[in-house]
């Protein structure tokens, strides 16, 4: 007994470790969801065309003729479908699981790296995972989380020695893959760099106003207009190199005592740091895309798309508690403590609080950098008042008592999450036509027919093999992309009642109509329209209408 104890306290950093790990990827693996989500089948659906067929820029699954297609996560969808074709719909839940644990695994490792505090960063990877969960899906996205992670750890290692090229390559090999995996978040890459190069920029100019105050201009001007007293010239001389030599001291200062809550240094290697966000500019071409990396984005915000899709919507405090309790950790931290934030990082956090609250979407990359900063601010505060190295301190609190404290809470919280989903299936019938989809197969001629649908549930329909009127490649159907009718807003319009159903339907030719059952458009025309649309199929969730002509 006395052995193994004396094991344990000699390896107990590996052993919290080893411990650390395991945890990180049960609770990960518990929150990577079973039930499938709308945007997986046209990802499997057009993995499979580009093996068939190739990148055509070209539309194959709306019934819409000549849409233009961008493909933005091509070499996601190909994987996916890879994926698939070899274990089905289980084999894309077992990639989700994969991936939720590799991201979770991955925000633990960089923080410990880049923080050196094992604990805390162990607390925040999970912390960071349970503020995640509903962005866990089979989407590309998770895939380019993980990559943004390590693209900070690879920008934060190159700082420090730009000769290690290694980072530098990483960053670029990064780029690279986040264009063809993802093109949507490609640009998000260079917003990464702005605050290290402002903080750059701030030092030069705090440098600028040490160095060249109006009382060195006002000496040197007199050196030069002093004539025929070269006395005078030596004591403004004197009283010019004092200056210098007191501004030089007030630098030092800054830069060593650091006496701001606020931090800043002049990095000589954020040159080379501008060069490699530059050669990562470039890489927008190393695709099959074209200029869509370069575009992309710009014709997204341009349309109507991000303010009728529900992930893109401005966020709102009262709703998400987690992203409210983090902000307030934040501000408490920097406010009651004696922490102090470098100016990168306060650049970086106010960045990413800005566009979170522009678009929900964005708290991911929120929780992502903000969970680097935030354990920096706590290690900061926990060395000062510790007043011994992170390293050092981090060690005395791995002990048994911590371990249990995180264990209990991450395993119970696991075990209720993989209970519920235990009898889950992979597609639910409640969400997606099932069974509607294999009678519209079965009776009628789906070449033949213009099938209006909605859109939450146009991607199982494509995956089945049926031509759409609408799914959630939602940039395909705005006049932004396909430079034809706004087929996005045609159907918001119609699905809200906000337009004539009827109008819709004979504008684009509809023939058959498929709905929810508790569908705005399906309750009129049951209480009203009945003579204009006949009633061919109903099930528990689903409704399909043919148009009596």
């Amino acid at each position: 007994m006395k052995t193994i104890i004396n094991f344990c306290q000699k390896h107990k950093v590996l052993i919290f470790e080893i411990i650390a790990i395991s945890l990180i990827a049960i609770f990960s693996f518990s929150l990577a969801p079973k039930i499938l989500q709308n945007d997986t089948f046209y990802t499997v659906a057009i993995g499979n065309l580009i093996r068939q067929n190739g990148i055509d820029m070209k539309d194959h699954f709306s019934w819409h003729e000549d849409l233009p297609y961008t493909y933005p996560h091509w070499l996601y969808d190909v994987i996916m479908s890879f994926i698939y074709n070899i274990g089905g719909w289980q084999a894309i839940y077992i990639s989700v699981c994969v991936l939720s644990i590799v991201l979770g695994i991955t925000i633990y490792e960089v923080n410990k790296k880049l923080n050196k505090n094992q604990i805390l960063s162990a607390i925040i990877a999970l912390v960071s995972m349970y503020l995640l969960k509903n962005y866990i899906a089979a989407r590309a996205q998770l895939v380019t989380f993980i990559i943004f992670v390590w693209v900070i750890f690879f920008i934060e290692k190159f700082l420090e020695n730009p000769k290690k090229i290694g980072y530098a390559i990483g960053i670029v090999l990064s780029s690279i893959l986040i264009a063809n995996l993802h093109v949507a978040v490609w640009p998000f890459l260079f917003v990464i760099f702005l605050p290290y190069i402002a903080e750059y920029i701030i030092a030069i100019l705090a440098d600028i106003i040490i160095f060249r105050k109006m009382e060195i201009f006002q000496k040197k001007w007199k050196i030069k207009h002093t004539k025929n007293n070269e006395d005078k010239v030596q004591k403004l001389k004197s009283k010019l190199d004092e200056i210098y030599i007191s501004n030089e001291k007030r630098k030092k200062y800054r830069e060593e005592q650091e006496p701001y809550k606020i931090t800043f240094k002049r990095n000589k290697n954020i040159k080379w740091l501008i060069v490699v966000m530059l050669i990562c500019a470039l890489t927008g071409f190393l695709t099959p895309l074209g200029t869509t990396p370069y575009t992309y984005l710009y014709n997204t915000m341009q349309g109507n798309t991000t303010s009728n899709i529900n992930e893109h919507l401005p966020l709102t405090l009262i709703n998400d508690i987690p992203i409210f309790c983090t902000i307030i950790i934040i501000i408490a931290v920097l406010t009651f403590t004696k922490s102090k934030i470098r100016l990168a990082d306060l650049f970086m956090i106010g960045g990413l609080t800005f566009l979170m609250f522009s678009s929900k979407r964005q708290s991911t990359m929120f929780v992502l950098f903000g969970s680097i900063i935030l354990n920096r601010l706590i290690t900061n505060t926990m060395e000062i008042y510790g007043k011994e190295k992170i390293e050092i301190l981090a060690k005395k609190l791995i002990n048994i008592f911590t371990i249990v404290m995180i264990a209990i809470p991450t395993i119970y919280y696991s075990y209720k999450n993989i209970k519920n989903k235990k009898n889950n299936s992979y597609i639910s019938e409640f969400s997606y036509p099932v069974q509607a989809s294999e009678w519209i197969l079965k009776n009628l001629d789906v070449n033949n027919i213009k099938l209006f649908n909605e859109y939450n549930y146009g991607s199982y329909l494509l995956y089945k093999g049926i031509p759409v009127f609408i799914d959630s490649r939602a940039d395909l159907y705005a006049p932004e992309f396909n430079k034809n009718k706004d087929i996005f807003m045609d159907f918001i319009n119609t699905s809200n009642i906000g337009r004539y159903y009827g109008k819709t339907f004979k504008d684009y030719n509809i023939t058959h109509i498929i709905l929810y059952k508790n569908a705005k458009i399906a309750m009129l025309i049951d209480e009203a329209d009945q003579e204009k649309y006949n009633k061919i199929y109903s099930d528990d969730y689903f409704v399909i209408y043919e148009i009596v002509k």
